[in-house]
């Protein structure tokens, strides 16, 4: 850096800039929602560690995507919340580069978690008699790591090229969080490498994935539509069905987040969207597998029974 560029030490969230009630109002509301991702993620986790008929590697993997959403939103939502109540909305320069780094480490992660997830439901239907055999645990166990390894380490790289640049001001973020898109735009050197290894990024854990899910779930359809039996195609759209909400909800926000052209307002678009793969992504995704799937709800119904009789 030149002598006049000062080492930046903290930045300004400016958030939403709403009237003090409006945010005392969001307060509230996204409290609500924080607290239902929480808990509805939470009794996901619970009942796939109580219930024995649910060590399988499907729920393996959904007790993964449990704990990433928990942890995707517990790092933008609180900071949120405290700066929906604060004036000065200020965050020290390490913690912000931690929190884009986390992120980025749970964005990727969740996006090959689906993935794993969509081969896992293509093997259980389109190879039934070797499902045990190629699902083992140890491969689940292996592409779980590699899923979590590969999503630390793509975000390890945008934060490498982050700090290489000089932040000399302004500090102001237009964001509830330290995106990076938005701390990008406070940078005082050429960016294009950045935007680069992040759309080549995009393309690697977005377009990447989506073909391999949306490959992996035409052949289940051809497969499904070939069962005799109306209850085993019944199950099999059901249990499909809801990944598939999962995997539009998530992947359609992030493409059109990172890959999408921007609008005339590309920062108030950035924070409806990060918002909704924040906050609402990770609370609807527990509902979205427990009321379409007859197994979680009967696991939850076998541990209140057996509460009951303790």
């Amino acid at each position: 850096m030149t002598e006049n560029q000062t080492w930046v030490t903290e930045f300004i969230l400016l958030g939403f800039p709403l009237s003090p009630s409006m945010q005392i109002l969001l307060f509230g509301l996204f409290s609500l929602f924080y607290v239902l991702t929480l808990l509805g993620n939470g009794v996901i986790l619970g009942l796939i560690s109580l219930d024995p008929r649910l060590h399988t590697p499907m729920y393996f993997f959904l007790s993964h995507l449990a704990i990433v959403d928990i942890s995707y939103a517990s790092n933008n939502v609180p900071k949120m919340l405290v700066n929906l109540l604060n004036k000065k909305n200020t965050i020290s320069f390490v913690p912000c580069i931690m929190q884009t780094f986390l992120y980025m480490a749970f964005a990727h992660t969740e996006c090959l978690i689906l993935v794993v997830m969509s081969h896992d439901r293509y093997v259980a239907i389109c190879h039934p008699l070797r499902y045990s055999v190629i699902m083992s645990w140890r491969v689940c166990t292996v592409q779980a790591v590699a899923s979590w390894t590969c999503g630390s380490l793509l975000a390890l790289v945008h934060v490498g090229l982050i700090l290489r640049l000089p932040f000399c001001g302004p500090h102001e973020i237009n964001h509830f969080f330290c995106e990076i898109l938005s701390v990008l735009k406070l940078a005082c050197a050429d960016t294009k490498l950045n935007q680069v290894v992040i759309f080549a990024a995009s393309v690697f854990v977005l377009v990447g994935p989506l073909c391999l899910v949306l490959g992996s779930y035409a052949r289940i359809l051809a497969a499904i539509l070939r069962i005799q039996s109306a209850e085993g195609r019944r199950k099999a759209f059901s249990t499909c069905s809801s990944h598939l909400c999962v995997v539009g909800l998530f992947f359609g926000s992030a493409i059109v987040m990172y890959m999408a052209p921007k609008s005339r307002h590309p920062e108030e678009q950035q924070k409806i969207l990060s918002l909704f793969y924040s906050l609402f992504n990770p609370m609807l995704n527990p509902l979205i597998y427990s009321l379409r799937n007859k197994e979680v709800k009967g696991a939850f119904r076998r541990v209140l029974w057996k509460d009951r009789l303790m």
